[in-house]
């Protein structure tokens, strides 16, 4: 079924943007951020729109893991059709098997962050958000090197 006419644009426009958004390490819903404390953790919520960026299911992330395998296999078949087309009929394997090593080894910690914000895009995009996605998590975040308090004195 085509879309009503004069929303083509729009259609195509909305697909896009929360992976153009993903792909820029913001927040897909909203494209606000930063939403990175460091290359390998996010905030628990959008600075800007308050989505929640772990949305509530346990296992969560593992489409995350996903997509990284998915990246670090898409360059490494086309790492080695590159290179054997390239240097066809005498590769230099010991070349060749050195910087696949270093190649496999860097390429998932370099897409890592990627692979969360276009997975949690694709989330967004299978799974609209609801208002539920907008409640402020229950456990506080921490901030470095504080330590919550122990102890009796502790409870209230």
């Amino acid at each position: 079924m085509l879309a009503p006419r004069g929303t083509e644009r729009y259609c195509r426009w909305n697909v896009k943007s929360p992976f153009i958004r993903a792909l820029r390490l913001r927040c897909p819903h909203c494209g606000g951020g930063p939403i990175f404390v460091t290359w390998s953790r996010l905030v628990p919520n959008c600075p800007v729109c308050g989505l929640g960026l772990e949305r509530g299911e346990e296992g969560y992330w593992l489409g995350a893991y996903f997509f990284n395998l998915m990246a670090v296999e898409t360059v490494f078949t086309v790492w080695v059709v590159g290179f054997l087309a390239l240097t066809w009929p005498s590769p230099p394997w010991d070349l060749f098997q050195i910087t696949t090593v270093l190649l496999m080894a860097v390429t998932p910690f370099l897409f890592f962050p990627f692979s969360k914000t276009l997975f949690l895009a694709f989330d967004l995009m299978v799974r609209p958000v609801s208002e539920e996605d907008f409640r402020v998590p229950h456990e506080e975040a921490r901030r470095h090197g504080v330590r919550p308090p122990r102890g009796p004195s502790a409870t209230p």
